[in-house]
């Protein structure tokens, strides 16, 4: 997207000092048009003051979330308008735009990678061994190219953290795998393969969040590992991103008492300073992750925070619970001493730095061929291309299981399609929200599916006020219905667990006594996967995705009845 942008950036000596210490503040903002259309208005400001935050504060940058990619365009374009000097413009698409964005390009977690490069779900590495990296490079692409079509230039991907604790319920699936090298070798790949795009990439959480069991979102966790330890398994994936070029590193909201037993990371000029820049040698940008999480806000006031941060080396302070007035905190901690003129001036030097990346060629910093004048960017043409849609279902293909006599599935189906059988066919679908849910809709294949072949539907999530009773509702032993049980399980930020939930093996438990669970299949966790599974009779049919998109749906259940996608009438969300 080409956006009109001053023509260069000022030199940091006409800054005032409350304009460089606004550089350092990013915001959160919805990606909708419309202030009715806010979904979080504790976090997202109305147009009014985003707009007093951008013009007159003169923040350095915005980080997005909801609405339509389209929307965002047009979103970003505005508030490029608004401000002097280019923003940053920030989102959480580790699963590519249209994870945050609808109508983009929308990928499984970064783990299905790490299991097809472990050859866990299909025996493909030893023909292919660099599949997985292949994957992971042109996700890196896709995911830049995306982003750079509707305005936004600063990915916050990859997470770089080793997932060695199943129980972790932030991380999780989120990594690309459980071990070091899985995670440094997909790390470096997807780091590469967005370099061919002017957008700054994150490695995040430093110095590694994979081996907790507390959401950050919520409390401070504590990783009470050794420094030996910690060396060797948390920071070697950074090492990795550092070495492939990538341009931000994200802290992480931890205890690490052996490192510091005063401070979480994010806040310990030990850990930023001390380890980050000057052991590990980074020179990009250093930012938080967002100050309105309770493993700071818990300990930590609105304005205390951002100064410790700035203290401890931070160069971006990420959606500062009141970004006014951490503005005016750091300047008063400049003006009493507290903080050198001169630290500032190093972080907006590097935010200059990273702002000519990304502005090269329009900051006047990068010939321009003049033959090759710039056109912007047409939507339909840059964004869930075919070729994106494919790579999304070779991933998915490549790292699905299926275990269990699939076939009968399929035998019975044909039974109940000649009238020969007089069966009770229910789908029952488990997803923990089911009113805020964009994989799953009237229309989307775990429901179509299904339906078209006489399953009635049934939809529990944790909000269910009859829960107990559908759970514990009988049924005819003599006549079982022939019941698939689908599952939406994955750890998310502010759920507090990873674990499959106590709901959902109640319903595998109470299927297998009634005797009418035909079918299991889970979406997302390969932990709950790996528990639910147990339970089953080796002759039952499960099958498990890592994603959970209309596309994994479709690519699932056509595996569980055997039905080729080239005579199913819905599969519209294979693509073209």
């Amino acid at each position: 997207m080409i956006q009109k942008l001053p023509p260069q950036l000022p030199n940091l000596d006409n800054l005032s000092l409350a304009q460089l210490v606004a550089q350092m503040i990013v915001v959160r903002a919805s990606g909708y048009l419309f202030d009715h259309q806010i979904q979080y208005p504790d976090w997202e400001p109305p147009r009014q003051k985003l707009q007093h935050w951008v013009q007159d504060l003169g923040v350095g940058g915005i980080i997005f979330l909801g609405g339509s990619a389209a929307e965002l365009a047009v979103r970003t374009e505005e508030l490029q308008s608004w401000s002097a000097i280019p923003l940053l413009m920030a989102a959480d698409i580790e699963e590519g735009v249209g994870q945050r964005f609808s109508g983009a390009t929308w990928f499984p977690p970064p783990m299905t990678l790490g299991a097809i490069l472990r050859s866990n779900a299909k025996a493909i590495a030893p023909t292919n061994p660099t599949l997985a990296l292949d994957y992971a490079y042109q996700m890196g692409a896709v995911i830049a190219q995306e982003a750079e079509a509707i305005g936004l230039n600063w990915v916050l991907a990859p997470v770089v953290d080793v997932n060695n604790n199943p129980d972790n319920p932030v991380i999780n699936i989120r990594a690309f795998g459980e071990d070091v090298a899985t995670v440094t070798k997909l790390t470096r790949a997807f780091i590469k393969g967005s370099q061919g795009y002017p957008v700054l990439t994150t490695a995040k959480h430093f110095p590694g969040h994979g081996d907790t069991a507390v959401d950050s979102h919520l409390a401070l966790p504590v990783l009470a590992h050794s420094p030996e330890r910690l060396e060797s398994l948390e920071l070697e994936p950074f090492r990795g991103a550092i070495a492939a070029g990538v341009d931000t590193i994200m802290s992480a909201h931890l205890l690490i008492p052996s490192w510091d037993a005063q401070y979480p990371a994010t806040l310990s000029p030990r850990i930023l300073t001390g380890k980050l820049r000057q052991e590990l040698g980074f020179e990009g940008l250093i930012v938080t992750d967002a100050l309105i999480m309770g493993g700071i806000t818990n300990s930590y006031g609105a304005t205390e925070a951002p100064i410790l941060a700035v203290e401890a080396g931070a160069d971006i302070l990420l959606m500062p619970v009141d970004p006014e007035g951490a503005i005016a905190a750091v300047v008063q901690a400049v003006t009493s001493g507290r903080i050198s003129l001169t630290r500032i001036k190093q972080s907006v030097q590097r935010i200059w730095q990273a702002k000519q990346k990304i502005y090269a060629s329009r900051l006047g910093l990068q010939e321009v061929n003049p033959a090759k004048p710039a056109i912007k960017t047409c939507l339909t043409t840059s964004l869930a291309q075919p070729s994106s849609f494919a790579l999304v279902k070779s991933i998915i293909d490549d790292s699905l299981i299926v275990e269990g006599k699939v076939e009968q599935v399929a035998e019975i189906d044909l039974l109940r399609n000649n009238d020969i059988a007089q069966l009770n066919f229910c789908n029952f679908i488990y997803v923990d929200e089911a009113i805020d849910c964009d994989f799953l809709g009237r229309n989307t294949p775990a429901i179509t599916i299904p339906q078209a072949r006489g399953y009635k539907l049934q939809i529990l999530d944790k909000n269910s006020s009859d829960q107990l009773k559908i759970i514990d509702r009988k049924i005819d032993t003599d006549f079982p219905p022939q019941t698939l049980l689908q599952l939406f399980i994955r750890g998310n930020p502010f759920r507090g667990s990873a674990k499959a939930t106590d709901k959902a093996q109640n319903l595998v438990k109470k299927m297998l006594q009634n005797g009418e669970l035909q079918a299991l299949i889970v979406y997302g966790s390969p932990y709950a996967y790996r528990q639910l599974r147990a339970l089953l009779p080796k002759a039952i049919p499960s099958i498990f995705s890592y994603a959970q998109i209309p596309l994994a749906q479709a690519i699932a259940l056509q595996a569980l009845f055997q039905i080729s996608s080239n005579h199913d009438p819905h599969n519209k969300h294979l693509g073209n």
